[in-house]
């Protein structure tokens, strides 16, 4: 595993240390303004999908590598939905901050 404070990418970094704070407000400060992501192929409502596969499921992230610049990771992800699961995440950075992520199983 990669400690979360060793990923490559700070945008990704503050990404990853939010999800696993649970933290909505440093998750949308890691975000740009109208972000945008997908989950297994197919285009999602941000806010509502983090709500229900991050916030109020407990959603945790155990990065096992990365590549592309810290910008794809692959990751143990466990929810009290729907457990754990390897996943892949590709990170696309603007200024500083993620403008989209595409997520799905690994």
């Amino acid at each position: 595993m990669i400690p979360v404070n060793q990923l490559t990418d700070p945008a990704v970094r503050a990404f990853v240390t939010a999800v696993n704070a649970g933290d909505q407000q440093a998750f949308a400060a890691a975000l740009t303004p109208g972000a945008t992501m997908s989950d297994d192929g197919g285009d999602r409502d941000l806010n509502d999908w983090a709500e229900r596969e991050i916030f109020s499921s407990g959603g945790h992230m155990d990065v096992e590598s990365e590549s592309d610049g810290g910008r794809a990771l692959i990751a143990g992800y466990r929810d009290d939905t729907w457990g754990e699961m390897r996943t892949a995440w590709r990170f696309t950075v603007s200024d500083g901050r993620v403008s989209r992520f595409e997520t799905g199983q690994a």
